[in-house]
């Protein structure tokens, strides 16, 4: 099984910069990460640090996110807000270039949270003209652009599988093929949604598959989710990728599943 750790949400007794070699010695391969810098545009220094510690541990990226704003404070994604179109335009080709130095191909664009100062028809205007240029930004690398239903956000409109597909469709509609749905199971079932309809409709076209059980968001094993049959289906119909391990546990524990 090909499992990437997403390094973000895993390993945070740890600096950072130390958490992709502290993968690789828990015996993976591949690690991913939300945005892991400060602003939009990072140092040049910033950008070699994070890319020297990927290297130097003899991991492969294979998932890095878009700024998605202050997450710890709430922020959801940048792609659908007007006031912050400026900021999430800025970060494309940063993004596109930490990708093609070290092959990475997949990137999530958190959709953004409704605002106060904007219509839901202007954002989801913008958020269709933003997941065009993200697309176009990667796709010179191969790039696709990940969209995600997501839980625990009150003002994030992207809930379901559907809601996420009628925004790839619009995409889609505009010539633009390289976005794709990111189905994260934790997130969907959280949400409500019908797992295994999802995958049985969608599971060939999944972008990336990520993972925690419920209740909790802890490692696989510590809620009810039936997380390896929905694996095994999604392989069954045509889904190739890795599967992101995307929980919350102590780093001492973090894995331990894996042997049982």
């Amino acid at each position: 099984m090909a499992y990437t750790v997403n390094c973000s949400i895993l390993l945070t007794e740890l600096p950072l910069l130390e958490r992709p070699a502290a993968a690789k010695a828990a015996g993976f391969d591949q690690v991913e990460f939300w945005w892991p810098f400060a602003a939009s545009v990072p140092t040049d220094a910033e950008v070699t640090a994070f890319e020297r510690a990927i290297t130097d541990a003899g991991v492969q990226l294979t998932g890095l996110n878009f700024n998605a704003g202050d997450m710890p404070g709430g922020d959801r994604g940048l792609v659908s807000w007007p006031a912050r179109a400026r900021e999430f335009r800025d970060n494309l080709d940063v993004v596109a270039g930490i990708g093609g130095r070290l092959g990475c191909t997949g990137f999530n664009a958190l959709y953004g949270n409704r605002t106060p100062d904007s219509t839901p028809e202007e954002q989801d205007a913008l958020g269709v003209e933003n997941l065009v240029l993200a697309a176009a930004a990667v796709a010179p690398i191969g790039g696709t652009v990940l969209l995600e239903p997501v839980s625990g956000a009150e003002h994030y409109p992207v809930k379901t599988a559907r809601d996420a597909l009628e925004i790839i469709g619009k995409v889609h509609a505009e010539g633009t093929l390289n976005v794709k749905l990111l189905a994260d199971f934790y997130h969907l079932s959280v949400n409500g949604d019908n797992v295994d309809a999802v995958i049985a409709e969608h599971a060939a076209d999944f972008g990336h598959i990520q993972i925690a059980d419920a209740p909790g968001r802890g490692a696989p094993g510590t809620g009810d989710l039936p997380l390896g049959d929905w694996i095994a289906a999604s392989r069954r119909l045509g889904y190739q990728g890795s599967i992101g391990l995307e929980y919350k546990d102590d780093a001492a524990s973090a894995f331990s599943w894996l042997i049982r």
